[in-house]
């Protein structure tokens, strides 16, 4: 487990992430599982920019869309904005933490961070991994913080 500050800030650095300092800080001061939470929105990011002019070609409705005489560049950007809205609402749901109009005895959930060090198998740190909607912006990769989504 890397604990020492510099050692998470060159971890952080090393997988990308935008403010690799302020993420070791809040881990190690809050003990928050910041490492985990970039991982996660790290794929997501990847996930949404996934969707390309050349990608979208994978997509039946695109490719009628194209076809039909729209820009290829528009249909992207409309599957990357797609992508992005049902990744926000998947997340905003996975940090509530439960379906508000389930009975009050009903489950709830969490994402919980584990760790390998020990076992293939991980082992929970006992740390949840939370705010991820607050975070998915901040995530972007481009450091536009999503605005591009929406031109």
């Amino acid at each position: 487990m890397v604990t020492r500050k510099y050692d998470l800030v060159a971890r952080m650095r090393e997988l990308g992430a935008d403010d690799p300092e302020g993420w070791a800080e809040s881990e190690l001061k809050e003990d928050m599982p910041q490492e985990a939470r970039w991982l996660i929105l790290r794929g997501i990011w990847r996930s949404i920019d996934g969707w390309t002019v050349d990608t979208i070609t994978a997509v039946p409705a695109a490719q009628r869309a194209v076809a039909a005489g729209a820009d290829p560049a528009d249909v992207a950007q409309a599957m990357r904005s797609a992508a992005y809205d049902a990744a926000f609402s998947v997340l905003s749901r996975v940090d509530e933490g439960h379906d508000p109009e389930a009975p009050t005895d009903g489950p709830g959930w969490l994402l919980a961070e584990i760790r390998f060090e020990d076992s293939d198998e991980g082992m929970p740190s006992g740390r949840v991994v939370g705010g991820l909607h607050e975070s998915i912006l901040t995530a972007d990769p481009s450091g536009r913080e999503g605005a591009d989504l929406w031109q």
